[in-house]
């Protein structure tokens, strides 16, 4: 007997592998995954419970980390940038879902503008923004892409690799309303993070503006995230009898850090030691033989910038002064105050002939998965950062909406792996909904 494992707006039958995962310690995620198809009928009711409560963000991504004893997540962007990674059979699931998405925002959306980051000569990223503009059309929307450049005077045509014209154009205001020339949008769809900050020709407009201001990296905190996701995950760790930190990385956040004149380094190693030890404690606990370490990340920022792999409260008094220039620097130049110190999660999978080691990346629109892709990266190792130069994408229909989880397979068997990564990035998701939320009280 099989069941349905999403709740989605269209079925797919679409089925990919799933990579290898090499370790031998998948004891306990095997009884997560378990005890997810066991209860499915009851997450997927909680889940839709959950959304009524609380609106899920327009769309995000989110990176987990699967170590066979342990799958969670690390990193949850609202601003996701790799629509060019996913897999060409979920088109249709993805424009169905920005069909839903922008209900919320206009009840008859015709005409939208989207926003995407100013470093717009980095070919990838730009295939990201064609391959959105094409959802959005396909979702039966006009579609034009406007710059946050204040020196552009005109229409600048871009040629991508992939064969494909991207125009992007100036900005204007109209009183409260974002323009460009004459096309007047009902909702504002950003694709740029806000490192830099929050523009001044997107305050206050009449449109709204999606996802808001106040949940770009000028703003928003790693550290208020994963609080959120620590809460969600004991609640729904209740609902099926199982350890929260099988699904969640400790962490602990430093204020005003200084890299260069080595200040808050007192903060720094005392909270390094202190998640080290308590993994450790985890880890004599379930009889794993590894060794804990921890990412020293940028509380703020992506793009894999900013992070750090240290296994012992040393390693970060003797950072040199390369090390500590590169810390200290974020995107576009923004300086790092704030750091967070997680749990570092091995990441056993691996991916082709050669093993290189790999981790799911999830796309969500909406409260819907609607697919992902695995960040693959050959010269790096089961503890490192895999969002650095050098990785390349496996686009998958993993998670699949319309995949039918198989119960008299094994919990590790492929479609159910799927499901528990669908189900653990839903997670995410749902704290990032109450992070917005929470946002949207404050402000």
């Amino acid at each position: 007997m099989t069941t349905n494992c999403y709740n989605s707006p269209m079925s797919v039958e679409h089925i990919h592998a799933v990579p290898h995962l090499t370790t031998a310690l998948s004891g306990p995620l095997q009884e997560i995954e378990e005890h997810l198809l066991k209860h499915q009928t009851h997450i997927e009711q909680w889940f839709r419970g959950q959304w009524q409560a609380t609106r899920a963000p327009f769309y995000a991504s989110v990176d987990l980390r699967n170590a066979g004893f342990k799958l969670a997540p690390v990193d949850t962007n609202l601003f996701p940038a790799g629509f060019n990674n996913l897999n060409p059979s979920f088109l249709p699931l993805c424009t169905q879902a920005v069909q839903f998405a922008a209900e919320h925002y206009c009840q008859h959306a015709s005409n939208v503008i989207l926003i995407p980051e100013r470093h717009t000569r980095n070919q990838y990223y730009l295939e990201n923004v064609a391959s959105l503009v094409n959802i959005l059309e396909l979702a039966g929307f006009n579609v034009r892409v406007g710059s946050l450049s204040e020196d552009q005077s005109g229409p600048e045509h871009l040629q991508l690799p992939s064969g494909r014209t991207l125009t992007r154009e100036p900005l204007s205001r109209d009183g409260n309303r974002l323009r460009i020339g004459d096309f007047n949008p009902c909702f504002v769809l950003l694709n740029n993070d806000l490192s830099a900050g929050r523009p001044a020709i997107l305050e206050n407009l009449e449109q709204p503006v999606v996802p808001p201001l106040n949940m770009g990296w000028s703003n928003r905190l790693k550290s208020d995230h994963f609080a959120h996701y620590r809460r969600v995950v004991v609640e729904f760790a209740k609902l099926i009898d199982v350890d929260p930190w099988l699904m969640d990385p400790i962490f602990r956040r430093c204020g005003k850090i200084d890299y260069m004149k080595r200040e808050g380094e007192e903060c720094l190693t005392r909270n390094v030691t202190e998640v080290i030890d308590a993994v450790q404690v985890k880890y004599d606990e379930y009889g794993i033989d590894q060794q804990p370490f921890v990412f020293i990340k940028s509380d703020s920022g992506t793009y894999g910038m900013n992070v750090m792999v240290v296994h012992n409260a040393s390693e970060v008094v003797a950072l040199n002064r390369k090390q500590r220039s590169k810390m200290a620097r974020g995107k576009e130049g923004a300086d790092i105050t704030d750091v967070i110190v997680q749990e570092g999660v091995h990441t056993f999978e691996t991916w082709g002939s050669d093993q290189a080691v790999a981790e799911p990346v999830v796309y969500m629109i909406d409260h819907f998965v609607v697919g992902g892709f695995y960040r693959v990266h050959a010269d790096r190792g089961v503890h490192d950062n895999l969002n650095a130069p050098g990785m390349h994408f496996e686009p998958l229909a993993f998670v699949e909406s319309g995949a039918a989880c198989d119960h008299s397979k094994a919990p590790n068997a492929d479609p159910n792996r799927f499901y528990a990564y669908g189900v653990v990035a839903r997670l995410a998701l749902l704290s990032a909904a109450r992070e917005l939320a929470s946002s949207d009280d404050i402000s």
